[in-house]
């Protein structure tokens, strides 16, 4: 295929700070910026809290056995690799295919998120040019060497970084100048009216949909792993950074979102059923408190917390690909490396998808956002339970062969609690997502199509590879839990 290593193997040249931020950067976008208010209209202050801290700590429990697995097996192949090798090969071919369109598609989300932001400053200027352009640079951006890709991402996550912390320390000082004030309860938007529970199981269930769109990029470092210098020691440090700061970012954010604005704030309200960039909840909380330029310039961090997010989505994607390639689960074409080790032929066919983000012009962007937001976020989902099948049956794997716990690089905590937690509550949230397009007098079946579209097309892939293939789940004592040796 080529005539050098240096064209035949990805660039190990990421550091632990590049693995922090581009975990930061994939999981630090919409997510929080607009669907927090989202998520506060829909379950009051408390459901959203509630529903976050489980997403939450499902996280930290998949990150741990994503730590165990990509110590063990660094590769680029990640999600695919594992269920390939652990579970059955038809499971891994639909789980790398599932995470390689979860995340291209994840990039034409962003893309059309961003089509407010700049609506919100050039209202003339249809949203299609918007997406070109940014589409445009965050292909340039991954068309870089891994180590170019590496710095210009840090930079982008620490844009945002910072942008949060500022935005925690006002909201925390708005707080305290709040229960300084005589006669003023501090906490009154906890206990005003429904709050701080609103909308009953089903509103918790869909506020957990959108959180766990939310965190969706953690997973990132795994695929990062491929290209990580020192993957034993820089990817347990990431793990436990990336879930911690990420984690803090999310709670206090809702936290102090949930205390200064009313849940049924209608301008709230509004952001939350009209994407309306220009009500933010960042940027309420900046108006409330009389500070009317930052608010102006909380939009640029939000757009640059957003093509940061599509940037990230966009290299993962592609290491996907081309990790399937390599091991022929994709077209042999897409293997190729230039001379720099960049897989350009898979970052053109992610490319072409998150182009879908151009569909806006004859569609709508309100019915593509929705449409492609129900299968980003089921889509990841499905990753998740993915990493919590494979890293359960690896650990058994690895005992049933004789191996001892203490040789694991990096050993997960609470097994075999943690796989099983992240399990089911994964199954009971992704099945109960529109439960109730079911239960009325006439059944929604767009409603359930939007909603779990994601899931039969995975079924499909899985089931057809089996059935092709004949592919049966991999015996414990035949299993290949050797470590890869780098390169």
């Amino acid at each position: 295929m080529s005539d050098s290593n240096q064209t035949e193997h990805l660039q190990r040249r990421l550091g632990a700070r590049h693995l922090n931020m581009i975990a930061i950067g994939g999981s630090i976008g919409t997510g929080l910026f607009l669907a927090s208010g989202s998520t506060i209209a829909t379950a009051g202050p408390g459901g959203a809290l509630l529903a976050y801290a489980l997403i939450g700590i499902m996280i930290y429990f998949l990150m741990t056995s994503l730590g165990e697995l990509a110590t063990h097996n660094p590769t680029s192949g990640a999600f695919f690799t594992y269920g390939n090798k652990y579970v059955e090969e038809g499971f891994g071919f639909a789980l790398g295919w599932n995470y390689w369109y979860n995340w291209a598609i994840t990039v034409a989300f962003e893309l059309v998120a961003a089509q407010w932001i700049m609506g919100f400053w050039f209202p003339d200027i249809p949203g299609f040019w918007w997406s070109g352009l940014f589409l445009v640079i965050i292909f340039a951006i991954n068309s870089m060497t891994v180590k170019g890709f590496g710095e210009s991402e840090f930079l982008f996550s620490l844009i945002k970084v910072l942008a949060i912390i500022t935005f925690i320390v006002i909201g925390l000082a708005s707080i305290v100048k709040i229960m300084l004030t005589p006669n003023v309860h501090a906490f009154a938007n906890w206990t005003y009216k429904d709050a701080p529970f609103v909308g009953g199981f089903q509103a918790m269930i869909g506020v957990a949909m959108i959180a766990g769109f939310s965190f969706q990029g953690t997973e990132m470092v795994g695929v990062a792993a491929g290209e990580s210098k020192d993957p034993k020691k820089t990817i347990p440090l990431a793990i436990k950074q990336i879930f911690w700061r990420i984690l803090l970012f999310y709670i206090v954010c809702i936290f102090i979102i949930g205390t200064l604005v009313s849940y049924d704030d209608p301008h709230l309200i509004q952001a939350a059923s009209n994407n309306n960039i220009a009500l933010s909840p960042f940027t309420l909380l900046y108006e409330k408190v009389g500070l009317a330029f930052a608010a102006s310039l909380m939009n640029v961090v939000i757009l640059t917390a957003i093509l940061s997010a599509g940037n990230s989505g966009m290299y993962s994607s592609t290491r996907m690909l081309w990790d399937m390639a390599k091991e022929g689960r994709a077209p042999r074409w897409f293997s190729q490396l230039d001379k720099r080790g960049v897989p350009m032929r898979a970052l053109y066919a992610t490319t072409a998808i998150a182009a879908l983000s151009l569909l806006t012009s004859f569609v709508g962007k309100q019915e593509i956002y929705n449409w492609l937001l129900n299968m980003s976020g089921m889509c990841g989902f499905i990753v998740w339970l993915g990493i919590a099948i494979s890293h359960y049956r690896f650990r058994k794997g690895y005992i049933a062969q004789g191996h001892q716990l203490k040789d694991l690089a990096y050993r997960a905590k609470f097994f075999p609690f943690a796989p099983w937690f992240a399990f089911i509550l994964c199954t009971i949230i992704m099945l109960g997502q529109n439960y109730q397009a079911l239960l009325g007098p006439k059944i929604d079946w767009l409603g359930l199509l939007a909603t779990y579209i994601t899931l039969p097309l995975f079924l499909i892939i899985w089931l057809g590879y089996k059935v092709k293939y004949k592919t049966k789940l991999i015996p414990y004592d035949k299993m290949d839990v050797r470590p890869l040796q780098d390169d």
